[in-house]
């Protein structure tokens, strides 16, 4: 059965790692995709802080670990494999015996790689959801490993650690940057705003903060604003979709549970098909 119920559709999509994979979603249904990816995830400049705490929790110096994001894990696994090979094992092993705390089911999808599963999940994947967590348990003169997402303090998580009387001990394994040029970003904004784009699927929050850091550069806040007003906006989960609401743009549509590609394409698809009839 052909499924064309995005047929005629513009869909602006921002993704990087995953971007063939979610265009190939959107066109099996008829849509015509604009690709303009907006952030790239790359290694920590500098591997030396990273490498220094992988080797301290090789050697055991974690009670905890907690796992923002999957893409967090596997750098850490691909930074030991390209400086540390000979520490994997050890890595693995100290992953099987500390406590796991992840924020959503991406960290358990890498542990589950190693033939791990995580110790806790929280309910809400967001940084919020993993303090709920946390609040839960006696961490006193417990050592928590925290594996940030990109490069953010994670400052409100750290503070949480700090007066449950444990010692936070953070690592960064990435960075986010831009992707697109800022010409091409600019020429998506002046699209969104001459209505010929009919939605915009977001799936990081790195990337609405890249879009309108440059349209406030560019004097295009106003532009961008008319665009998205006048465009379908979709978000992957509530971290995208918190970072949209909190500069003011209306989320129409965003996966009810499993906040992944295929159950946004067809939160996204159902929408457009519905506003169609």
């Amino acid at each position: 059965m052909i499924d064309d119920s995005l047929a005629g559709r513009c869909i602006a999509v921002p993704e990087t790692r995953e971007l063939d994979l979610f265009t190939a979603l959107l066109e099996r249904r008829g849509a015509s995709v604009l690709r303009c990816p907006l952030v790239a995830i790359l290694d920590a400049p500098d591997p030396a802080p990273v490498r220094a705490w992988l080797a301290r929790f090789c050697d055991g110096a974690c009670d905890d670990l907690v796992l923002l994001t999957g893409e967090g894990l596997r750098r850490l696994l691909g930074c030991l494999e390209r400086h540390d090979a000979e520490r994997l094992d050890a890595f693995r092993a100290q992953l099987a015996r500390v406590r796991t705390i992840v924020r959503g089911p991406k960290p358990g999808r890498v542990l589950r790689t190693l033939g791990l599963r995580p110790t806790l999940v929280a309910e809400t994947p967001t940084s919020e959801g993993v303090i709920e967590v946390l609040r839960t348990l006696d961490l006193r003169g417990r050592r928590v490993g925290v594996q940030r997402y990109g490069s953010e303090p994670s400052t409100r998580l750290l503070d949480t650690l700090t007066a449950a009387g444990a010692t936070p001990l953070p690592v960064s394994p990435y960075v986010y940057a831009d992707a697109a040029d800022d010409a091409a970003v600019a020429d998506l904004i002046t699209r969104l705003a001459a209505g010929q784009v009919d939605a915009i699927a977001f799936t990081s929050m790195a990337q609405v903060d890249r879009l309108f850091g440059l349209a406030s550069r560019r004097g295009l806040n106003d532009t961008l604003r008319a665009g998205l007003s006048g465009s379908t906006v979709a978000a992957v989960g509530p971290v995208v979709a918190d970072a949209l609401r909190a500069r003011g743009v209306a989320v129409d549509v965003m996966p009810g549970e499993a906040f992944f590609l295929k159950p946004l394409t067809q939160a996204l698809a159902g929408l457009l098909a519905a506003s169609r009839s």
